[in-house]
Formats: structure tokens, C-alpha cells, sequence
């Protein structure tokens, strides 16, 4: 059993992604852009779209479900608690449940707070994590909808997951990402390294991702709420990581 993910652009800064299990020949777009985009990754690798899986009910990762749904017949498995916001949806999903394509099975967990039914999708064999806009290099998602501690809990969940866990989300952001994180980390040795890194990629026009989780947890400010640095950052020494995250959250919808 074995899964192939192809990673391509959509939108203005979106990323696609298709995920192919070998065995049974099934794949899967991760949210639905752009049609598109989505039609030409499939005809250059030569894959039949059966499967859509839905993270969250933001116009960019939702539009082309009906396109691709009227023309591949595609199963569309999205969040249960989204289900009045996303339209055709035929299977419905929350944290705990498993969705399997072909031979491979994803796990689900929930990750509110960007939206407040956001899911994520993480296959544990192959250890592949598709994030959305639940967590991204160096940052996470806007906290558009619902409160600070449940979505540090969502956080705590995927940071728990293996270090060698690669990780797919829903956005290039990790340039400005880096940019703010140093600006509140600047001694975070394995932040710096990375932060070179993603210059001399992106300076070459490649992507940030997949992203190593391991690699993340070191230098990701979201991921470290719980780190008593941060906290005396930003002079809450003693408080509870989830004011430190919404701390993190608020400085860095200024920066």
C-alpha cells in the first residue's frame, strides 16, 4: 500500500494537492480551489478524480466542488459541522472518524478556530498531514471564528503527531511567516536556520512545501505556546499557553 501526492499551484496562493493510492488507482483532491488547476495535475499524471476531501468551508478551498463533482462523479467527504456552508457534500466527517481512498486511511481531527468546524486529514503509514489553514510553515490560520483555547487544543494535537510527519497546508505564507517569527524569536537557532532556508527557496521560486512537523515544532511560534520564553515575550510569564497563542495570534495580525 502506498500513497503518491502531487503538490501543484492554484488560486493566487494556494496550493493543490491530489493523493493517489496505487493499489485501488483512486485519488483524491485535498479541498477543491480551482478546477482548473485541478484538471490539468490530473491529465498530467494520468489520474481519474474519485474522491474530493474538504477541509473547511472558505471560498478558495470549496468553489470548484460543483464543477468537479458534475464532471468526475467525485465522492465529496467533507466537515460534519461545516455542513450547512459547503454544498455537496455526500459523506460527513469529524475529529476521530477515519475516510479511507482505496487501500489508504486518513485519520481525522478537528483543528476549530480559523473556522470553527475546520478538520484535517493525516494518513499515519505514509505520516502525510494535510493542514489547510489550521497550521502552516511558521504560523497558523487567522482566528476568524471561535476562541483561543480550543484552537490551541487543535494545535497541540497535529504538534503531537510524529516529528517526521510531512506536512501539506492550504497557503504559501512561509516568507512572511519567518519574517514574523524571528521578529518575537529572533534567538531560536533552529528558526534562523529555517528562515535561510525558505529565502533561498523561495529566491529560486520553489515551494516551502511539504514541510518537515519536527522541523516546525522547533521553530514555529504557534507551536510553542507552551514555552516559557515566549510567554516572557510578551510579559505573561506564568499564564496559560492559550493566552500566550492568542498573544502570538493578535501580534502577528499586526505585524
Amino acid at each position: 500500500m502506498a500513497v503518491i501526492v502531487d503538490v501543484f499551484g492554484a488560486r493566487t496562493d494556494n496550493f493543490g494537492y491530489l493523493v493517489h493510492d496505487t493499489a485501488a488507482g483512486r485519488t483524491a483532491a485535498i479541498d477543491a480551489p480551482e478546477a482548473a488547476a485541478i484538471r490539468t495535475a490530473l491529465t498530467l499524471r494520468g489520474w481519474e478524480l474519485t474522491d474530493i476531501f474538504i477541509t473547511h468551508h472558505h471560498i478558495d478551498h470549496v468553489e470548484a466542488i460543483p464543477e468537479l463533482k458534475a464532471e468526475f462523479g467525485a465522492r465529496v467527504v467533507g466537515p460534519r459541522a461545516e455542513a450547512d456552508k459547503i454544498a455537496d457534500l455526500d459523506v460527513l466527517v469529524g475529529g476521530g472518524d477515519m475516510v479511507t481512498l482505496g487501500e489508504t486511511s486518513f485519520d481525522i481531527y478537528d483543528t476549530p478556530g480559523h473556522t470553527l468546524g475546520h478538520i484535517v486529514f493525516h494518513e499515519p503509514v505514509g505520516r502525510h498531514l494535510f493542514s489547510a489553514d489550521a497550521l502552516f510553515s511558521l504560523g497558523v490560520g487567522c482566528m476568524f471564528e471561535g476562541a483561543p483555547g480550543p484552537m490551541w487544543e487543535g494545535v497541540k494535537a497535529l504538534r503531537a503527531l510524529p516529528d517526521d510527519t510531512l506536512v501539506y497546508c492550504g497557503h504559501e505564507y512561509t516568507a512572511s511567516n519567518a519574517s514574523f517569527a524571528l521578529s518575537i524569536d529572533p534567538g531560536n537557532v533552529a528558526l534562523q536556520q529555517w528562515a535561510a532556508e525558505v529565502a533561498e527557496l523561495r529566491a529560486a521560486g520553489r515551494p516551502t512545501i511539504p514541510f518537515l512537523l519536527g522541523q516546525d515544532k522547533a521553530a514555529n511560534p504557534f507551536l510553542r505556546a507552551d514555552d516559557p520564553a515566549l510567554a516572557s515575550h510578551f510579559g505573561l510569564e506564568g499564564a496559560d499557553p492559550a493566552d500566550v497563542f492568542v498573544a502570538i495570534r493578535k501580534s502577528k495580525d499586526n505585524f
